[in-house]
């Protein structure tokens, strides 16, 4: 592989690397809770940007369109985020019993979005 191949693997890299300093900083500076303004923007915002990469995934993969895949893809991370938000912002009790309900649902929907996003094929799943 030449250098001008490899850069975006040593970026990559190097991203990971810095991130974990970078997180150790965060665990011993952030406050263990906080006021937010727009709460409820920001998680009808992350509902809009899950339903919106299940829209996009569904219609390119009606076309058989590879792009599929991608979509399907940041959509399951977009599954996989809202559901450690729901469980890690939960209170205890019922709010958290409802968090890990929806976390199953859209587990679910990551587990077949990522199946989506690993099929060979024009984006749609080979189920042989």
């Amino acid at each position: 592989m030449s250098v001008r191949k490899k850069w975006p693997w040593v970026l990559l890299g190097a991203a990971a690397v810095l991130l974990m300093p970078w997180t150790v900083v965060l665990a011993l500076t952030l406050p263990g809770s906080t006021e937010v303004d727009n709460w409820p923007l920001a998680w009808i915002g992350l509902d809009v940007l899950m339903a919106t990469g299940c829209a996009a995934t569904v219609l390119l993969g009606l076309r058989g369109d590879t792009r599929a895949r991608l979509t399907a893809s940041a959509t399951a991370s977009v599954a996989v985020l809202d559901a450690w938000f729901d469980i890690t912002t939960a209170g205890a009790g019922a709010p958290l019993a409802e968090a890990l309900l929806c976390a199953v649902a859209e587990g679910a929907l990551a587990g077949a979005c990522a199946r989506l996003a690993l099929s060979k094929g024009r984006g749609a799943v080979d189920t042989r």
